[in-house]
């Protein structure tokens, strides 16, 4: 009996720990994947703002209007929103926007500039 009596105390302590170190795995799981998400949703910017500065650039002589109208296109086909579209001489700079929401009720914005335009010698 005496066995038993000092025995008795400890019973359940091992589920509390590994229910603890369990919960310690999904806090950590919850954020690589967030901290994934942003660096997805932050390459997803620049390849559509890369995109849309070179679409923008190949329309350059046309005018401002259908440069930014052909560089829109193309930011929107990368899953992305133009922000900004200005014509400086023949370089386009475009602006993109990607909404993330790394974790439930936690959204953020991935932004990216590119600049486009014919190579100078």
């Amino acid at each position: 009996m005496g066995w038993r009596a000092t025995r008795g105390g400890d019973r359940g302590g091992a589920t509390i720990c590994l229910l603890g170190v369990g919960l310690l795995f999904v806090v950590a799981g919850l954020f690589g994947a967030g901290v994934g998400a942003a660096r997805v949703a932050r390459q997803q910017a620049r390849v559509a703002a890369d995109f849309g500065a070179l679409a923008g650039a190949a329309q350059a002589l046309q005018g401002e209007p259908l440069s930014c109208a052909r560089a829109g296109e193309l930011v929107a086909a990368n899953g992305a929103r133009l922000v900004w579209c200005r014509l400086d001489g023949l370089d386009v700079l475009v602006t993109t926007e990607v909404s993330v929401e790394p974790l439930p009720g936690l959204a953020r914005t991935a932004t990216a500039t590119s600049r486009a335009g014919p190579l100078r010698g």
